[in-house]
């Protein structure tokens, strides 16, 4: 924890639930100004509220991340309410089936993309002018250990996160001479419930129970287990630093030696 306030505006996607919400709590403790997004516009709420309560200014606002207009728009209301942007977190991101290259549904792969990668594009095509305006910024784009390796049954996902992790570097060597810092965090499996939400698909798909699911995919990391969310609030909260200076351009793997393998 730092030793003092920390009182940057900090604008996370998704949110509501899982890293974003462990990381709002996290800025929030440290002191910072939140402008929090989600597409489920009543558990978002219920968050800000229970921060404001504790005393963090935060501007919420229920956000589609792949429709531009409402990205534009989140970022003009945050210059509207705080005056500037410090650092933006694209956090929101969907799931998929477990299925074979050959048998995944267009149309999922069109959702996943739109979100997964879309979205942070995005999130940083209008997250970036203001930054640049003011000399300054942090950017944190929330890839997977799946865009850093191949993921067998996720290739949707996998495709989408290995682009995140595309457009983190692409981003990063354009504005680095601008003072702004660009990098991915590439988690593995964690207690979110994306991961309850993709166990319970595994299980369906092999027909096992769900316990049985857990068990095969955490077997898989070196460390035994899945991270907790505030392991990966951890990392965030490092890669957003100010005292981090000098680090852009990264995909970090917080990953229990997954992708050491």
């Amino acid at each position: 924890m730092p030793s003092r306030p920390d009182p940057r505006v900090v604008l996370i996607t998704g949110a509501a639930s899982g890293f974003g919400a462990g990381a709002a709590r996290a800025f929030a403790a440290q002191g910072s100004r939140l402008v929090l997004c989600d597409i489920d516009g009543k558990s978002l709420e219920t968050l800000a509220e229970a921060l404001r309560t504790e005393g963090t200014e935060v501007l919420a606002r229920r956000v589609d991340v792949t429709d531009e207009a409402a990205q534009s728009a989140l970022v003009a209301a945050t210059l509207q309410h705080f005056g500037q942007l410090d650092v933006a977190i694209n956090n929101a991101g969907l799931g998929q089936p477990f299925t074979s290259l050959a048998r995944t549904d267009a149309r999922d792969f069109d959702r996943i993309i739109a979100t997964n990668a879309r979205g942070v594009f995005l999130g940083m095509k209008h997250q970036i002018p203001p930054m640049q305006g003011a000399g300054q910024g942090v950017i944190l784009n929330i890839a997977s250990a799946a865009g850093l390796t191949g993921a067998g049954h996720l290739a949707a996902y996998a495709a989408a996160k290995h682009a995140v992790v595309g457009l983190t570097r692409a981003a990063a060597d354009e504005l680095a001479r601008h003072n702004i810092r660009v990098n991915a965090l590439c988690p593995a499996f964690a207690e979110t419930p994306l991961f309850s939400e993709m166990a319970d698909r595994f299980a369906s798909s092999t027909g096992e129970d769900a316990a049985q699911a857990r068990n095969r995919i955490t077997a898989r990391v070196p460390m035994g287990r899945v991270a907790t969310v505030d392991e990966v609030v951890q990392a965030m909260l490092w890669t957003c630093a100010p005292a981090n200076s000098f680090m852009t351009g990264q995909a970090l793997a917080i990953d229990g030696g997954l992708t050491a393998i």
